[in-house]
């Protein structure tokens, strides 16, 4: 697992730096505009942190076998570097988003480091959202680019599907046994259902079926 790590960080900028450097040139762009006009910036790391998953499978994963790695040490690895580095990027959002708080949104009124619901309370609840979030979506990420590998665009397409009709029935039945509709933040008059803490917990839980589900997919793999 370690040499594994290792070989992800051949590259660091890409790997570490790269997620960091979008972010940045996105805050520039809000900052020049003025401020106040990109709410919650801060979600574009979270998408990297998803698009650095599959790469990690799609582009890296057919080398690392052939320098002698297995499928299972493999992913392992990989899995350990992006919840390592998801730790520590949800401090580093954590640290900035108290500045931004410190400075009144950078002297502009910004709000770039505190997403509504989400990322919008004390800094344990942020660091605790933030690294889960980060997490999930890297070894999501990893998942995706497993099916892609193995089964294609067809196979790819049919794991989306099934997903969506996951959702769905999800849906259907959270408003069929509440009357009402499956809401994040509360509409006006109905309690909330789901706290900011509650949620991380829920995406715990998903990132947990998501690493089962990538160390399953993985063992048939073809490079």
């Amino acid at each position: 697992m370690i040499k594994v790590a290792r070989y992800h960080l051949v590259m660091p900028g890409m790997f570490l730096g790269l997620p960091w450097a979008i972010l940045a040139g996105v805050f520039a762009v809000n900052v020049a505009r003025g401020g106040d006009h990109f709410r919650g910036g801060a979600v574009v790391i979270f998408g990297m942190f998803f698009v650095t998953g599959v790469q990690r499978v799609g582009r890296w994963l057919p080398f690392g076998l052939a320098l002698g790695a297995t499928r299972r040490s493999y992913y392992a690895g990989t899995a350990l570097l992006g919840v390592s580095m998801s730790l520590v990027s949800g401090l580093v959002i954590t640290g900035l988003q108290a500045i931004e708080r410190a400075t009144g949104g950078w002297g502009l009124s910004i709000t770039f480091f505190r997403v509504p619901y989400l990322l919008n309370g004390p800094w344990y609840a942020t660091w605790l959202t933030s690294f889960v979030g980060l997490s999930a979506l890297f070894v999501y990420g990893m998942w995706y680019g497993i099916v892609n590998r193995r089964w294609g665009t067809v196979g790819l397409l049919a794991f989306v599907a099934v997903q969506a009709l996951v959702v769905l029935a999800v849906t259907f039945a959270y408003t069929r046994s509440s009357g009402g509709p499956l809401l994040l933040r509360p509409a006006p008059g109905h309690p909330a259902t789901l706290s900011a803490l509650d949620l991380t917990g829920v995406i715990a839980a998903l990132t947990v079926v998501c690493l089962a589900g990538g160390q399953a997919t993985i063992r048939r793999v073809t490079v």
